[in-house]
């Protein structure tokens, strides 16, 4: 309907906010969290191996954890889509209210493709439990280096642009606490420095920091959120908080 407000339309024509965000967010940091602690505890304890560390502790882990590495590709790969709708759902509910600018597709754009660099990571490690594979230390190795960078760099750096596109418009359309927002752009500014993890690998040590802390920030605005422009608008005209005018 061209040249439509959509404000003067009636509730049941409006166009539809998409999927509730808490139950997405909720989802995406519990299966990231149980595809670490899960396989750890199937392994006995024994930790998931770093790139970094020596090829014989690499290839051993593989051989002897074959099953923790098949639930961690799953996880992975199960945690990557939520993250996608996440992201198009948050695109979706800025547009919604009134934010024109390009932050939202930004930040859909780093969902998306965070989210298909986790399920890329994930089909690597699956990769490396094929019985085959397990026979050449060397294609181990690559795999393993080729799941990190899908699962590090290649994730936290566009996890860092969706967060830095909610931030930015929650900031100056004061849609989100101010803390909030504040603390969103310093994580987006560390996930941005963790791409030169790339050419220093001492700087890996960054993408936890990004990584975790981000996790919980897109939680935490799926909740603060406004779920309008209009409930936005009166909690600010009222002097009601983030929190209750997300409930609105």
């Amino acid at each position: 309907m061209t040249g439509t407000n959509f404000d003067t339309l009636p509730e049941t024509r409006r166009p539809q906010a998409g999927p509730p965000l808490p139950p997405l967010a909720i989802s995406v940091i519990a299966l990231s969290m149980i595809s670490i602690m899960l396989p750890m505890l199937l392994a006995g304890g024994a930790n998931y191996p770093s790139p970094f560390g020596p090829e014989e502790e690499i290839v051993g882990w593989f051989r002897m954890h074959t099953p923790s590495a098949i639930l961690t590709a799953l996880l992975q790969f199960a945690a990557s889509v939520p993250l996608a709708i996440y992201a198009a759902a948050v695109w979706s509910r800025l547009n919604r209210l009134g934010v024109r600018a390009p932050g939202p597709a930004i930040g859909f754009a780093g969902g998306i493709l965070a989210s298909a660099a986790m399920a890329v990571s994930a089909a690597f490690t699956w990769a490396l439990t094929r019985p085959e594979m397990l026979e050449h230390p060397e294609l181990i190795r690559l795999l393993h280096d080729l799941a990190f960078f899908a699962g590090g760099p290649a994730y936290v750096v566009p996890f860092g642009l969706l967060v830095a596109g909610i931030a930015v418009p929650g900031l100056l359309a004061r849609l989100l606490p101010r803390w909030l927002a504040i603390v969103g752009l310093v994580l987006a500014g560390i996930a941005m420095i963790a791409t030169l993890v790339v050419a220093i690998p001492e700087l890996a040590i960054l993408l936890p920091i990004a990584r975790f802390p981000s996790l919980a920030w897109i939680v935490a605005c799926a909740f603060l959120l406004p779920r309008s422009r209009a409930a936005a608008n009166r909690g600010a005209q009222s002097g009601v908080s983030t929190t209750e005018a997300a409930r609105r």
